[in-house]
């Protein structure tokens, strides 16, 4: 049952991997300093926390904190927010922004006119008012940002864009199940792979809660590991499971009746920032 639940998820995966390289080969964002420091989350305390009005993590504080355009947020106050969004009333890990797949057949383009700018630019801006988690969205926006020659806009969306994928680096190695990465959202685990230089080439589900990501190291990271490439990534899915299986009854209904039909996705949307802070 929940081996085919897991291939219910890669739906999730658009195939957006030519669209995105197309837009993000250029991007490169700032290097922060600051060290992240790795500690499996404790997932009560994070919901407590970012719960509770008179928390400094209060999930609505952190919010009004990150749209500001400005860049004082802490590692830790990002990690108290990507991982609470999972406790949040309108937190649904499957649902698809309207605006996310407007702009595909632009984003394809290597080039683009001024008009092709503002309009990847304004959907980029409301599929992330609509979910500001969406990675492939924020890059996106970060590259059609540099075209525009807003660079300091571009600077405050890759800072964020950073410090996102730091939170989920923060929660583990990825290297077994006790170390696995917490993502909030499925597509978040191909997102981390293409960003240590692998492509994902099979995903299974691991009882209770985890998924695992095969994969295949690209050139430069055969080359700079050697013997030492991974074989693949655990991620920890309990919560974005328990909220598929509360939200989507009907779905988690008929993928039980499919007798192991899959229904995954062919390829994943990637992410790659050249400058991703090491811990």
């Amino acid at each position: 049952m929940l081996k085919n639940f897991v291939k219910y998820l890669m739906i999730a995966v658009v195939a957006s991997g030519m669209a995105y390289a197309a837009m993000a080969q250029d991007n490169t964002a700032s290097p922060n300093k600051r060290k992240i420091t790795v500690v499996k989350p404790d997932l009560e305390e994070i919901k407590q926390k970012t719960l509770d009005p008179k928390s400094p993590f209060y999930f609505p504080k952190l919010m009004a904190k990150y749209t500001r355009n400005d860049t004082v947020m802490t590692n830790e106050e990002y990690r108290y927010f990507y991982l609470g969004y999972m406790f949040q009333e309108d937190y649904d890990p499957y649902r698809t922004s309207p605006y996310s797949g407007v702009t595909d057949d632009l984003r394809m383009k290597s080039t683009h006119t001024k008009e092709e700018i503002d309009t990847i630019r304004k959907y980029a801006e409301l599929s992330l008012r609509d979910n500001p988690f969406d990675l492939r969205q924020m890059s996106f926006l970060v590259h059609v940002l540099k075209e525009k020659r807003k660079d300091m806009s571009a600077k405050i969306w890759e800072y964020r864009l950073e410090h996102l994928l730091g939170a989920i680096k923060s929660t583990g190695t990825g290297e077994d199940v006790e170390n696995a990465w917490y993502v909030i959202y499925p597509v978040h685990e191909y997102d981390m792979v293409r960003l240590l230089g692998y492509e994902a080439t099979d995903a299974d589900f691991i009882e209770p809660a985890f998924d695992y990501l095969t994969v295949q190291p690209d050139e430069e990271t055969q080359r700079r590991l050697r013997d030492k490439v991974a074989k693949g990534f655990y991620f920890n899915v309990e919560v974005p499971t328990a909220q598929y299986v509360m939200k989507h009854p009907e779905l988690w209904e008929e993928d039980i009746m499919e007798d192991g039909a899959s229904k995954g996705a062919d390829s994943e949307e990637e992410i790659d920032i050249e400058t991703f802070y090491s811990e």
